[in-house]
């Protein structure tokens, strides 16, 4: 099983004909995500060749999804245009956008977030500033390496994109139904809790793991989600340990105020809750191995 994307899910790409968009369009092909044509306006009517495959290039995503049946768009438009990349494909009401884009303006990331609210909260964004989401062996949406892990019963939710490759690789071993990186801006479309509710209600996953980071309160929310409704085992590393207060670390989200958002004080709430918490990734891994042999 997985969760929002699986083998099914037809995916098309907004800046498909960019110079990032060109190349991870055909890293995803190739890792066999149904990827069934490409937005850009001003090469409407053009091709993306990828060996034996033609992608169609379409105007809108209004027109893609009318012509495709697309559910899935992953967006790789510059930052200046992102915002009205994601408004376009909300009000398109594709199911799931994935937004690779970085550097984006907090205050475009709260607006497109604001309009999805207002039509409905008909398309769940994820990002933006994140590597995407990856069901092993199904389909792989975003920038996540193919080939470091394969399926399995662990899923995973994490802030940090480097972290959500090394604990793949680190539990390859174990395989996951779904791989998500939801970012680390201040403001983001999917929030670990969204992530932790789809994987308890997800038969085919037995544990997660949680990976966060210093700043902002997202890790002690999470924390009361899981005391309250999860059920699973729960295996968490939160990053930052060593950061000086103060300052903004990696992600725009990582800055620390005093005693909030710190690694510690996320490190308890998460541990009061029930979660296992690793110190370092590999401990993080050796404990959901643990809890996968136990169960």
């Amino acid at each position: 099983m997985a969760i929002w994307l699986t083998e099914s899910s037809r995916v098309i790409v907004q800046g498909m004909t960019g110079a990032e968009g060109t190349k991870h369009t055909r890293r995803m092909l190739a890792a066999g995500t149904q990827i069934v044509g490409g937005t850009n306006p001003r090469r409407a009517g053009q091709y993306l060749d990828h060996g034996d495959t033609r992608i169609p290039v379409f105007a809108t995503v209004e027109e893609a999804m009318a012509e495709t049946g697309a559910e899935v768009s992953v967006l790789f438009v510059p930052a200046a245009h992102a915002k009205a990349a994601v408004i376009e494909a909300i009000d398109a009401k594709i199911g799931l956008a994935i937004v690779i884009t970085e550097g984006l303006p907090v205050h475009d990331a709260a607006a497109f977030w604001a309009h999805a609210t207002r039509a409905g909260n008909h398309t769940r964004i994820i990002g933006p500033n994140c590597p995407g989401i990856v069901s092993p062996g199904r389909s792989n949406a975003g920038i996540i390496p193919e080939g470091i892990t394969g399926p399995g019963r662990v899923g995973l939710v994490s802030k940090s994109g480097t972290l959500t490759y090394q604990l793949m690789y680190e539990l390859h071993d174990l395989g996951f139904s779904t791989c998500i990186g939801i970012g680390g801006d201040p403001v983001i479309g999917t929030t670990h809790i969204d992530a932790l509710a789809a994987f308890e209600d997800d038969e085919e996953t037995a544990a997660i793991v949680l990976i966060g980071e210093i700043g902002g309160e997202a890790e002690e929310q999470a924390a009361t989600f899981i005391r309250d409704h999860v059920t699973k085992p729960v295996i968490g590393y939160v990053a930052g340990f060593t950061a000086p207060p103060g300052r903004t670390m990696g992600h725009a989200g990582a800055i620390v105020s005093g005693s909030s958002g710190t690694a510690e004080s996320k490190r308890r709430a998460l541990e009061a809750a029930g979660v296992r918490m690793g110190r370092t990734p590999g401990e993080t891994a050796r404990l959901t191995r643990g809890v996968m042999s136990a169960g």
